[in-house]
């Protein structure tokens, strides 16, 4: 499975990001789920797929599966007033607008109410593609990709609302033979690539329980091959509603990514449009334990491109309960 789709399918649960001190009580504190998922997943480069294709330029043929969701988190926070933490885990801010990382890391709350967040993001990059996604009549082999990511996130600036998220990462295929083994320039295809990321978002109050998040990202990667390289912008809205035990998180994105240089095997510049809607859920209190909740997720992206190869599709939905400690 590709590392976009296993990003996508792993995100699952419902959370208010915090305002207030990085945690209600100093030392160890932490967060265990486990959920079952169904995903349902269109990708030329989906590894779980037929490894043999006819034509590069088909649409591709879907899978669909049901697999165990277990995440979790742990940090220790200390300082006068709580003001620090060290952690590591998928952070349920991210998680609640459908992103998933392990990230380990430090923050320091300042006066002014500034939460400095540094980490590393060790398999953010990590999965499963095609040595050469192009090779007609006969088997494609796997290769695994890897990569980290270095982030700097700076939340609740001088207790304005807005968050600066900043990353950098690199991304290397371990044999990497786009165009190799299929007759074409390979110069132009190397995904080993080094990229740049930020977004910025603001939080914006509507009432005592609800709020939304409205955000910009940008993306520049910069891959070995020109045909590779991207540069990217995404808009994003996400709403956040607390009513009693109940707490609900709804996103929608859209991105729009540009390539550098016309593909070898296409001859024709790659242009895609990125779609993606997400619902979280999350029910305090279940069965009166205070540290158990009920979470439920559905979430659904689809990418159009100038290359018909490159559509893809996902859809997941998953249920399962969360205990903190």
């Amino acid at each position: 499975m590709t590392t976009k789709t296993m990003t996508f399918a792993l995100a699952l649960m419902c959370a208010t990001p915090a305002i207030a001190q990085l945690s209600d009580t100093g030392g160890f504190s932490g967060e265990v789920s486990l959920s079952a998922g169904y995903i349902s997943s269109s990708s030329n480069f989906n590894t779980d797929a037929n490894a043999t294709i006819n034509d590069n330029n088909q649409q591709a043929t879907s899978e669909h599966r049901f697999i165990p969701l277990p995440l979790g988190n742990i940090a220790f926070t200390f300082g006068q007033g709580l003001d620090k933490q060290i952690y590591a885990g998928t952070s349920r801010e991210d998680i609640a607008i459908g992103t998933l990382a392990l990230e380990i890391g430090f923050k320091q709350k300042l006066a002014n109410g500034t939460v400095i967040d540094v980490a590393l993001l060790p398999t953010i990059m990590s999965g499963e593609t095609w040595a050469d996604p192009f090779v007609e009549g006969s088997a494609r082999t796997i290769t695994d990709e890897s990569g980290n990511a270095y982030r700097l996130k700076l939340s609740n600036i001088a207790g304005s609302g807005f968050t600066l998220d900043t990353a950098m990462a690199t991304q290397e295929i371990d044999n990497e033979r786009s165009g190799l083994d299929s007759g074409y320039t390979a110069n132009l295809l190397s995904r080993n690539t080094d990229k740049l990321y930020a977004k910025g978002s603001f939080r914006l109050f509507i009432n005592r329980g609800t709020f939304l998040i409205p955000s910009v990202s940008y993306i520049k990667s910069d891959a070995d091959g020109e045909a590779n390289s991207f540069t990217s912008w995404k808009g994003e809205l996400s709403l956040f509603q607390r009513f009693g035990r109940h707490q609900l998180a709804l996103t929608a994105g859209y991105t729009e990514r540009s390539y550098e240089a016309s593909h070898p095997v296409y001859s024709m510049t790659r242009d895609d449009n990125d779609l993606s809607l997400f619902a979280a859920y999350e029910y305090q209190q279940l069965f009166g334990w205070r540290n158990l909740s009920w979470i439920s997720f559905a979430g659904y992206g689809q990418t159009d491109s100038t290359i018909q190869f490159y559509g893809s599709e996902q859809m997941i939905v998953s249920t399962g309960v969360s205990l903190k400690f």
